[in-house]
């Protein structure tokens, strides 16, 4: 109970206060995603890259997002064979399962139960996390129809990304950013956290209930959020990783389904309605799972 209440607990109101406005109002949220996506996230990206202590740890973190994609892909491909599913059935079980919510709701939840040190490892799988969902994202959504193409383009047009090459390059080459400049950044950066928290809220709102294909619902929330984390427990028993490090992606592994995919389903017409259920259900249930994953290991 003292988990909850000091870390899903605070992490949710501010969920729900994002959710009760977009009722009340009906804010266009489209405006509010665009500052925090090509202003907001780019600064907290940028701050993390230039301060951390980059190390042999991030290579295991960036092996880890790949044999978790490859492995929850082989979940979901051997299940749509077994029971004879189309492709685009396939597709947006993969896009519902594959892609977990690392950043609105992973990154509070590991910052509230880890502390700054948990944190940092959770804003760069947060990036490593993006250029994924970006490039496999958009791959299955569009089922190759041009799905490559648009991937690489939407990775390019994603801000996020050259945060993390400029950040590199200063620190590379040893070039300082003046102070000034960085308290700019600074300041940005300590607003994006609660503004990505308020913004998935409101995105849940929008999310209709009712007609749930409750079999295809119920496979997809079991897999994101009971599967992935196992999945996740065994990659991280056969990587030298850190054991604070391995807590942070275990949990990451255990949040619902990444709120951006919805768009994705939603532009490429990949079942669209089904992806926005698991999102929703998986949601509501990760109070519970994450509050237990996160009493179990520590």
């Amino acid at each position: 109970m003292t988990i909850f209440i000091q870390v899903v607990l605070p992490v949710l109101l501010v969920f729900l206060i994002g959710y009760v406005v977009q009722v009340w109002k009906r804010i266009d949220i489209k405006p509010i995603s665009t500052v925090a996506i090509y202003i907001m996230t780019p600064a907290l990206v940028f701050r993390t890259f230039y301060t951390a202590e980059l190390n042999i740890q991030y290579l295991y973190m960036a092996i880890f997002a790949a044999l978790l994609l490859l492995l929850l892909i082989i979940v979901n491909k051997v299940y749509c064979r077994v029971m004879r599913y189309p492709t685009k059935l396939e597709s947006g079980l993969i896009l519902s399962t594959a892609f977990m919510n690392s950043g609105n709701y992973g990154v509070p939840i590991i910052l509230f139960a880890y502390g700054e040190a948990g944190f940092a490892y959770a804003i760069v799988f947060m990036v490593i996390q993006s250029v994924i969902m970006n490039f496999f994202g958009v791959y299955y959504a569009a089922k190759g129809l041009a799905g490559i193409k648009t991937a690489i383009r939407v990775i390019f047009m994603m801000p996020a990304t050259y945060a993390v090459i400029i950040a590199l390059l200063l620190r590379g080459t040893g070039l300082p950013l003046p102070d000034n400049l960085f308290k700019t950044v600074d300041i940005i950066a300590e607003a994006t956290i609660p503004t990505v928290m308020l913004i998935l809220g409101m995105q849940l709102a929008k999310i209709k209930w009712g007609n749930f294909e409750w079999g295809h619902v119920s496979y997809g929330v079991i897999v994101r959020l009971l599967i992935s984390p196992l999945i996740a427990f065994g990659i991280t028993l056969l990587l030298p990783m850190d054991p604070l490090l391995a807590k942070v992606l275990i949990v990451l592994a255990a949040t619902p389904s990444a709120a951006t995919i919805v768009m994705y389903a939603v532009e490429f017409d990949s079942k669209p309605k089904l992806v926005s259920s698991i999102t929703l259900i998986s949601t509501l249930i990760s109070v519970f799972t994450i509050t237990i994953l996160l009493w179990i290991i520590g």
